[in-house]
Parts: structure tokens; sequence; C-alpha cells
């Protein structure tokens, strides 16, 4: 039977958040012309990633605010380059440049909205929300540009409660807003650990979108021992739930 309640991840699970950046980084570069533009696409990409990686999480466990992250990652991007962004107005003057690309590349997977209705199909009356370790008004932003803001019910954003996934008490406190019970519920998203364990060890039906097909045997052995499901792609999510 599909919970009551199924909950998602929202960047890589719902909305193409890496393919969008992967636009946003190659136009901007494109537009910003000399060494930036002219060194490698796959380089720059990769180099680009492990900047948001890095930050993000510095981000989350508290270390820095969320413009700050972004600050740093503008100034490790164009570091090699010789580009100056030590004062904080031309780092967040150059990040939001960079937006500008990103925003123009939003956009949904194709089988998200499918997944939606076919989950409401089998169960009329099923309720969607979204977690996300990200600040909401810029999530609930891409929600609706994209149009997914009319299909969820709630949006819970570590921003707002305080700690972040995987910690149990973001799951427990979507949860309580949605007044069902942990085991009542659901909750799919791209990160093994960060979602889908996380989402499992709080109570709730772990379910991890492996999308790129990347998972090792390890990977597949530490979801097995948690209970957590393993889907290639929204369309799957339906038979994985019922």
């Amino acid at each position: 039977m599909i919970p009551a309640v199924v909950l998602f991840d929202l960047d890589d699970t719902l909305f193409a958040h890496s393919r969008a950046v992967a636009s946003g980084v190659a136009a901007y570069r494109a537009a910003h012309g000399g060494a930036l533009a002219a060194a490698d696409d796959a380089v720059e990409l990769a180099r680009w990633y492990a900047l948001e990686e890095h930050h993000y999480h510095r981000y989350l466990s508290g270390e820095i605010d969320y413009r700050e992250q972004r600050r740093h990652r503008a100034r490790g991007f164009v570091e090699p380059f010789g580009v100056d962004l030590s004062n904080d107005v031309d780092a967040d003057d150059w990040f939001g440049r960079y937006l500008v690309e990103y925003e123009r590349a939003w956009e949904l997977y194709d089988d998200t909205l499918p997944a939606l209705d076919a989950l409401e199909a089998l169960r009329p009356g099923v309720r969607f929300g979204v977690i996300t370790n990200a600040e909401l008004p810029f999530q609930k932003s891409k929600m609706d540009v994209t149009g997914l803001a009319s299909r969820i019910e709630l949006t819970i954003a570590s921003g707002d409660v305080g700690v972040a996934k995987p910690h149990p008490r973001i799951f427990e406190y979507a949860c309580e807003r949605f007044g069902v019970a942990p085991t009542d519920a659901a909750y799919v998203g791209d990160r093994l650990d960060t979602d889908a364990i996380g989402a499992a060890a709080a109570g709730l039906t772990g379910v991890w979108i492996d999308r790129k097909g990347a998972a090792s045997a390890d990977d597949v052995a530490r979801a097995a021992a948690s209970g957590v499901r393993i889907i290639g792609g929204l369309g799957e999510l339906r038979a994985a739930l019922s």
C-alpha cells in the first residue's frame, strides 16, 4: 500500500539540479571569456561540483552562513585564473551572474510529474512533501518556476528547522507537520546516506534513487541492511512503494 505521505528530496531527485549547474557553468564561462572560457569543460565542471560539495557542507554544519558558502565557491573557482574576489560585493556579484545562467536551465526531470500522477492513481488522497537541506525561499522559487509547487503540500527546509538531513529530527518534524507517524511516510532522495538511510533510521520507508546506476556492491548491502529500497528513476517508485 502506498504510504499516506510521500516525501522527496528536491535537487537531483525531482529537480534536475546537476543538469542546470552544468548548463549554467558552461554558459557563464563562455560569457566570462578569457582563460576561464578556454579551460577544459570537464575539468572545470568537476571543480565546480567539488567546491559546491565542500562549501555547502560547511554551511550545513553551521561553520559558515548561506551567502558565505556562495562567496567561497566563487572565489575558489576563479582563483586559478587570477581573478580577485576578495571583496564580498565582488564575490556576490560574480555568483549572482552565474545564478542567472543556472536559473535559465531550471527544469524537472521528465519522470517527476508522471510519478506523482501514478502514486495518486494508486492511492487517491496521497500527500506529497519536500525535505531539503537548503534555504526555503530559494528552493521554493525552483518549485514555482517549474510548476512543482502546486503538487507539493508542504516544503521543509533545514535552514528553518535548524537541523539538516540525515538528522532524524528533520524527518520526524516533517511527519509531525503532516500529522502522520513515520511508519506512514516514505522518503525518496538521491543520496544513500543523507536521504534514504537517514529517513529509514527515523522510521520512514527510505528510497534511494540512483539515476546514474552507480550503486556499488557495498551501497547495495548497506541499503539492504537499512531496509532501503533502490530505484533507478521515479518511474519505478510506484512499484517500489506498492
